[in-house]
């Protein structure tokens, strides 16, 4: 592993190489420059599932008397609007260590701690005095925008960038780095590493084993694996490293035995000096917030957590906005009896989402692809009945496939909703101006996309949360929607409209763990067996470019390659490359991209939408992606657009496509999940072809590898506040 910058990946949270090993401390050797490039943290490891870094955006078009916010800049100042929020919260809570004044035991003591080292006194002496065996969690329960151009962000200043090369230099770290760590520590950044050479460690794609290199060159003898500055900085780094894998916190033991893997010799030490500084929060939470209070003398069960603040305070957020809708009634549009009548009128569990929708702020919908008639039918009825009625899809894929669905253009991206380029826009209060808004994709939303939906809710307005809880969780940390079913705070409707066909069929069997041979007259599904990586690059580029269109019909522009991870003989980098080759030909003149490419461009991490290169000028790379001009700059290419006939399955959530080629080489058999395989397999509409050399692994993983366990504070923070269900 280097740490040579390449384009950000975000991990696969479903594979055994993320950060959630990093959390259990599986560290691997790595070298200061060189290599295959940087891991990132928006990824964690280089060969998992990605989503590419964030490009800003703003109006192309010249002459505009006020200049536009595009989507990616726009979504920027909603998150900043909520973080605002979220501080105000805090404050009135008189901030989360005031807050946590009514803990007890361990999380008491731990708090007594953070005020010795602030008042200057000695940290209390039962602090970790025993420490609790680690818990694991539960296991989960089965108008568009106009043209734009992504803006770079602001340079670093000439003086900056030249004083972090004279560091860097100095501690032998690749000069490469130089742009990525005057961006991470800003203007101080040379000062900062000097004083802290461990602050390296929040430059993306650095591990601890390179921080420790860079600050012996720095330190010399005073360096060391007690060092308290580096005890902090390896803390923050293992709780990045957990949101990445899709924690919001992590229990304590869990925190504290992943440090001791790590090499810092007291990781109690490091955890208490990590709170004292503020890079982190602690919270106590009980293990059934339902139970009733317990007899005196006895202590309620409950466990200790540290998370970053970013993804704690969030999640509060969350729960808070939840819980508003969930308490509220929601706003009387139309009577009962108009109500009734719709949902008489619809068919099936449509009419049970209808009536459910009509008392309650909050409901849940799931279902496979062909329940999004319900949805839609929902649309349609409350339409009628004079509400502002809204949808809102993961990407551009899934909100023209709905809007075709539903016959309208009230569908919009969650991204464009939230920042304004798309929907209704907000009201004189700020509020989103609907009164009822169906999320599509729902498994995908992260905390912090929920937290800024909830808070965005007028008063009396209604959500429906609606997807397949089978598919993979979000890129981001959370796993919003499965915690929402398996509290049972609101209504839920599961919709009884099965998937049709073979494809149907075989998706929903995996579902519930069973990879069975399907009847396929029609060639819906076609299992390839190959030998190894490279026989299974010559094959999927033969059914893309010739078996898919001569037998299925599908042109290779509509037929779409999905495989485990980025790095490997078959990853996207390899297929791509071939793909291209046989495809597209071309020189590459514009950072290796030719017009008629196939890319996938990433504006924030979480999100990819599959488009083709246009052209290349001096103003940058000139994309389509869903229909949808734009550009981007040249210094922004590398790290937000990569070739796209082939994607990984979390790249590809969101999505479907006429014809789909799963490739599962042998060499990334570990990265197979249940959810995987269900979220690659259930992309196709029409034909899927399995290039299939991962043999056995498949079916097992099927049968026996469910989603790995996230934890997350949302079930404990609604139980808090939301009555207990009847």
């Amino acid at each position: 592993m280097s740490t040579e910058p390449e384009p950000t990946e975000e991990t696969e949270p479903e594979s055994p190489d993320t950060a959630k090993d990093a959390v259990a401390g599986d560290a691997e050797a790595g070298v200061a420059a060189g290599g295959d490039g940087a891991e990132t943290p928006a990824v964690a490891e280089g060969d998992s599932d990605e989503a590419s870094g964030e490009a800003s955006a703003a109006d192309g078009e010249q002459g505009e008397a006020a200049a536009k916010l595009s989507e990616a800049a726009a979504e920027l100042a909603a998150q900043k609007l909520e973080r605002e929020r979220i501080a105000r919260r805090k404050a009135e809570k008189q901030g989360p260590v005031e807050a946590g004044t009514k803990l007890s035991g361990k999380a008491a003591d731990l708090l007594a701690a953070v005020r010795a080292v602030e008042s200057g006194d000695k940290p209390a002496a039962t602090v970790f005095a025993e420490p609790e065996p680690p818990r694991r969690p539960a296991p989960e329960p089965a108008q568009r925008p106009r043209p734009v151009t992504a803006d770079a962000p602001p340079a670093p200043a000439a003086q900056t960038v030249e004083s972090v090369r004279r560091v860097l230099a100095d501690g032998g770290a690749p000069e490469a780095l130089v742009p990525q760590v005057a961006a991470a520590l800003g203007e101080r950044a040379a000062e900062q590493l000097r004083e802290d050479p461990w602050q390296l460690l929040r430059v993306a794609g650095v591990r601890p084993e390179q921080a420790d290199g860079f600050a012996r060159a720095l330190l010399g003898a005073e360096c060391g694996p007690d060092d308290e500055r580096r005890g902090r900085a390896v803390t923050v780094w293992l709780l990045e490293q957990a949101a990445v894998a899709g924690h919001t916190a992590l229990e304590l033991p869990t925190l504290t035995v992943a440090l001791g893997k790590q090499g810092v010799p007291d990781a109690d030490t490091a955890v208490q000096s990590t709170l004292a500084e503020a890079e982190a929060l602690v919270f106590q939470d009980a293990l059934d917030p339902r139970a009733p209070e317990p007899e005196e003398g006895e202590e309620r069960p409950v466990r200790v957590l540290v998370g970053l603040e970013r993804y704690a305070m969030a999640e509060e957020s969350l729960a808070d906005g939840l819980a508003r809708l969930i308490n509220s009634v929601p706003k009387q549009d139309g009577s009962a009896e108009d109500w009734e009548r719709a949902a008489d009128s619809a068919q099936g569990s449509a009419g049970e989402l209808i009536r459910a929708v009509a008392g309650s702020g909050l409901v849940l919908h799931t279902g496979g692809e062909a329940s999004l008639a319900e949805p839609a039918a929902l649309l349609r009825a409350a339409r009628e009945l004079g509400l502002r009625a809204w949808a809102a899809a993961h990407g551009p894929l899934g909100r023209d496939r709905f809007a075709a669905l539903a016959s309208d253009d009230t569908a919009t991206t969650v991204t464009g909703l939230l920042s304004g380029t798309e929907g209704p826009g907000r009201d004189t209060d700020g509020a989103l101006d609907l009164d009822l808004l169906v999320v599509l994709d729902a498994p995908q939303l992260d905390v912090e996309s929920a937290a800024l939906l909830s808070e965005s809710l007028p008063d009396g307005a209604r959500l429906v949360l609606a997807g397949d809880p089978a598919v993979l969780w979000s890129a981001g940390p959370g796993r919003v929607f499965g915690d929402l079913l398996a509290a049972r705070v609101c209504p839920q409707i599961a919709s009884r409209r099965p998937d049709p066909g073979p494809l149907g069929e075989l998706v929903s069997g995996i579902g519930i763990g069973e990879l069975n041979q399907v009847e396929a007259p029609g060639k819906e599904v076609v299992i390839v067996p190959v030998r190894d990586a490279g026989e299974a690059v010559h094959r999927t580029v033969q059914l893309v470019a010739d078996s898919v269109p001569r037998a299925i019909g599908v042109p290779p522009e509509e037929t779409q390659v999905i495989t485990p991870g980025h790095g490997g003989a078959a990853g996207t980098r390899a297929l791509n490359a071939a793909l291209k080759e046989r495809l597209n030909p071309g020189p590459g003149r514009f950072g290796g991209f030719d017009p008629g490419d196939r890319i996938a461009y990433s504006p924030t991490p979480g999100r990819t939408l599959p488009g083709h290169v246009v052209k290349a000028d001096a103003e940058g790379l000139h994309l389509s992606c869903a229909g949808e001009p734009l550009v981007v700059p040249k210094e922004r290419v590398d790290e937000s657009v990569r070739h796209g006939w082939a994607l990984t399955a979390h790249q590809a959530a969101g999505g479907r496509w006429p014809a789909v080629v799963v490739v599962l080489p042998g060499d990334a058999t570990q990265a197979l999940t249940r959810p995987w395989v269900y979220t690659a397999f259930s992309r196709a509409d029409r034909h899927l072809s399995v290039v299939q050399g991962a043999d056995q692994a498949l079916p097992r993983a099927v049968a026996e590898i469910p989603a790995k366990p996230r934890t997350t504070r949302l079930p404990v923070l609604l139980g808090t506040q939301v009555p207990t269900p009847s």
